[in-house]
């Protein structure tokens, strides 16, 4: 409990901050990095600039916009163990969200689980390898054991990406429209894993370090674009 608190104090305080810089593919770079509270305007333009299809799988059923205490969640870092990771790139001086990455830290169970998106007229150029590829990399950082995500049969954009992130798919407990991805990290099955007491205790204090794990590449191989 101490090191939940301790996580959500620091991200509040942290929020907002570059967490990463990549170059994409074609030579552009983005910046991933918290989502804060007056991100709430540009992040609902966002969604509600996606087309039905992307917001469908997004959400996992129709939805034009976020409820106003739904946006709120989303900008605010940490708020019941869950995050949201803005992809930004920035032209003319102005900043424009072109992917978001939200993900959830359970502490009693050493998980972390996860959804994304991408602006459709930027899909294919390496965003959504680069959100996922971080997320893992803050999963790993805070000792998580499993990372995993829900999404539509039908959504292929998604299944893809995972697959080539060497995510394995099962059937989602409970509704056959949904396959679920998932992954465990940094060992080779839940039985080899260390003392779970341990890791979540080093999890708590670890949800809102910025940045990523130095070692990052040797724990989780980078994607390739998509």
């Amino acid at each position: 409990m101490f090191g939940e608190r301790r996580a959500k104090a620091e991200a509040v305080s942290l929020s907002g901050g570059a967490l990463d810089v990549v170059v994409l593919p074609s030579g552009a770079s983005l910046t991933l990095r918290f989502a804060k509270p007056d991100d709430a305007e540009g992040l609902q333009h966002y969604f509600r600039s996606l087309s039905v299809h992307s917001r469908t799988d997004r959400f996992l059923g129709a939805l034009s916009e976020l409820s106003p205490r739904e946006l709120g969640r989303f900008v605010d870092a940490g708020e019941d163990g869950r995050f949201s990771v803005l992809a930004v790139t920035t032209e003319d001086g102005f900043e424009t969200i072109v992917g978001e990455a939200r993900y959830a830290f359970a502490a009693d169970m050493g998980d972390v689980e996860l959804g994304l998106s991408v602006d459709d007229r930027r899909q294919g150029r390496g965003i959504g390898s680069a959100l996922l590829h971080h997320v893992q990399c803050r999963a790993a950082a805070l000792g998580v054991e499993r990372l995993f995500g829900d999404t539509l049969r039908s959504n292929a954009g998604m299944m893809g990406l995972a697959r080539k992130s060497g995510f394995a798919f099962a059937p989602s407990p409970g509704d056959w429209k949904l396959v679920r991805f998932e992954k465990y990290l940094g060992v080779s099955s839940p039985l080899q894993q260390t003392s779970r007491a341990s890791r979540r205790l080093a999890a708590g204090a670890l949800a809102a370090t910025p940045g990523v794990p130095r070692s990052c590449e040797e724990i989780i191989p980078a994607a390739s674009a998509a």
